[in-house]
């Protein structure tokens, strides 16, 4: 019914793990650990795990900051 898409498209993006992320971009978890310190992707850091919004990071790589320079 027309209730039930609604009520799916209310539904928060989750967040992702490292290894997720990881998979996600193909990269190592080294170059994930590089590009947070060194090239401000977007990751929360939520006790001692990074934890990643996939929005935020398509918009962060579409955005060129994840080129090499």
């Amino acid at each position: 019914t027309r209730c039930d898409m609604q009520e799916s498209k209310n539904i928060p993006e989750r967040w992702y793990s490292t290894k997720e992320m990881c998979e996600y971009l193909g990269v190592s978890r080294d170059t994930l650990l590089t590009w947070i310190n060194e090239k401000n992707m977007p990751a929360s850091k939520v006790g001692r795990s990074w934890k990643f919004k996939p929005s935020e990071v398509d918009e962060w790589v579409k955005s060129g900051e994840a080129a090499d320079n």
